[in-house]
């Protein structure tokens, strides 16, 4: 076990410490003070179908780590559900409760001083929170994934969350009947559990596998079966295993482990916020990673899963098929898996794969045959030009058209772009800009999942380009482009678009270009100024003030 405070005041010899005290009052006895105190970081929320479910997952968990010598000690931390807060001004609050979970982790484990921590989490960003607090504190870590809501049924069709959001932009374009709409709204979400698609929340927990901070076949379990209580027992024992063992997040969350996440997301057609993501996880572990390394994950890996958004299929199925496990052997197998990567277990990647007998199915389709692939390389790409010089994120799969040239219509927050939209201003062939809704100008980089998925309600999805500063949510798919960085806010090229401008977005050709002469925009530059921010106090005043680039992750502790 590593050194900590109990063992340092028994080496002092102050065998009556008050701190014994206080820990008596919380159920501690004699034979209790030399056993490992785990922190369980409990998001369970009731406000929310993600978080909803995790209660009885921790309390199988506390049991788990009893039964297996610990001490678990409980605290709670907050969460913010996307899906609820998306087209609000709540979702500002979203990514900015990634760093509040990672901080309110990392007080707690830190400021009492525990032998390691064991970390649920449901809605997206409790994924990156936690593990971004394991890698910053690095001391044995788990984390254990709420699991996917079961898939909603209206007439006969899968629904997920998403649905719901297409639904408003089919109904407003007369596309879709009164009775689909609400019956759509009614059925999306039957169960507790995370959004069903391989959406950010499923996309995270998916790749904590990969990365080898979660047991494999444990992500895409459906929050209300069994099975994810079992999951959640096991977690705990193999936690305190590591315990034993000193294995903490560090010796796990490599270069080579950081890849293999990624090449998992590839894989499987994951979320664009997986960018942002394991940029900021990099940095907490102190592993170099860039977002060019993205690009070059994604030019030798297929995508060989057919999971919503772009696809058919939805992560309950993606767990009937196999999984994550059957994923990462595919992978191994063609050398395009790091296998000597550690895991929690003790276990190498290639080890742990080896005691999972599952193997690709060919009586399902979801995960696809090697050699016939959805797409032959990964989907989100990084594109670069006069309007993105850091890099920004395109998904490119699900396009009839992987290119687009057209005139820019301009708007400096999403509720104006919203509002065309709605009023059907937006055309085939325009390509929207969204900007001062980065980090800072947001802030907090709001994701775009209300335009977008209207759009793809009117039937407008391969005809528009969509490009911010923003983010999109893991529901997103279409020609758009999100993480453009420098942002508005900072005097980055998307501020100096003016309506009408010519956009070219290139997937191709990785290339996002305002195609005005240099000149021109040096002018617009120098006319420049920076709006006023829009928060001056409080937690998102802060947040405005530490937060770096998209590019580095939009970390809070990144000082130069």
């Amino acid at each position: 076990m590593a050194e900590n405070w109990r063992s340092k005041l028994i080496t002092a010899g102050v065998a009556r410490s008050p701190n014994r005290a206080m820990l008596r009052a919380v159920g501690f006895g004699d034979g209790d003070f030399t056993k490992p105190i785990v922190g369980v970081a409990n998001t369970h929320s009731t406000l929310n179908p993600c978080n909803a479910g995790i209660q009885p997952l921790v309390d199988r968990g506390i049991a788990a780590l009893t039964k297996a010598g610990a001490m678990p000690q409980m605290f709670g931390v907050p969460t913010i559900t996307d899906g609820i807060g998306m087209g609000t001004d709540g979702m500002k609050y979203s990514l900015v409760s990634r760093e509040v979970i990672a901080d309110a982790i990392e007080c707690s484990v830190n400021g009492q001083m525990m032998d390691g921590v064991l970390t649920f989490g449901g809605c997206d960003k409790n994924m990156p929170g936690c593990m971004i607090a394991m890698a910053r504190i690095n001391v044995p870590g788990i984390f254990v994934y709420a699991g996917t809501i079961k898939p909603g049924r209206w007439k006969g069709q899968d629904l997920t969350i998403v649905s719901a959001f297409e639904a408003v932009g089919a109904f407003t374009a007369g596309k879709m009947s009164e009775e689909d709409f609400v019956g759509i709204e009614k059925n999306a979400c039957p169960s507790v559990g995370a959004c069903g698609g391989m959406y950010t929340a499923n996309t995270m927990s998916s790749s904590f596998e990969a990365l080898g901070m979660s047991l494999l076949g444990s992500s895409q379990i459906s929050s209300p079966d069994p099975e994810k209580a079992d999951s959640a027992a096991l977690s705990a024992e193999v936690l305190v295993q590591a315990i034993r063992k000193n294995l903490r997040p560090r010796d796990i969350i490599t270069r080579k482990s950081i890849e293999n996440a990624v090449a998992l997301i590839m894989a499987t057609g994951g979320s664009t916020n997986a960018v942002l993501h394991f940029l900021a996880i990099a940095s907490a572990a102190d592993v170099e990673w860039t977002i060019d390394d993205f690009e070059r994950v994604r030019r030798r890996v297929p995508v060989l899963c057919d999971l919503k958004p772009s696809g058919k299929y939805v992560a309950a199925d993606f767990h009937r098929a196999g999984g994550v496990p059957v994923v990462l052997k595919m992978l191994l197998d063609k050398g395009l898996l790091h296998g000597d990567c550690m895991t929690i277990t003790g276990r190498t990647m290639a080890e742990e794969l080896a005691l999972h007998p599952t193997t690709r199915r060919d009586d399902q389709d979801v995960i696809r045959a090697w050699d016939n692939p959805m797409y032959a390389e990964g989907h989100l790409a990084i594109l670069k030009g006069n309007l993105s010089p850091e890099g920004c994120v395109a998904k490119v799969t699900g396009l009839k058209q992987r290119h687009i040239t057209g005139p820019a219509r301009v708007f400096d927050s999403e509720n104006q772009a919203m509002e065309a939209i709605m009023a059907r201003r937006i055309v085939a062939g325009d390509i929207l800009v969204i900007r001062y809704e980065g980090p800072k100008g947001g802030p907090g980089m709001q994701e775009m999942l209300a335009p977008t998925a209207a759009l793809i309600g009117q039937e407008l999805g391969d005809s528009v380009g969509l490009i911010t500063d923003g983010r999109f949510s893991g529901g997103t798919w279409g020609m758009v482009v999100g993480h453009i960085s420098p942002e508005a806010q900072v005097g980055g090229p998307i501020a100096f678009v003016e309506e009408g401008d010519s956009i070219t977005i290139d997937a191709d050709r990785l290339l996002i270009q305002l195609n005005v002469d240099d000149a021109e925009i040096a002018r617009r530059k120098a006319a420049w100024t920076a709006p006023p921010l829009r928060f001056n106090r409080g937690l998102i005043g802060k947040f405005t003030r530490l937060v770096s680039t998209a590019s580095k992750g939009a970390v809070t502790d990144l000082f130069e």
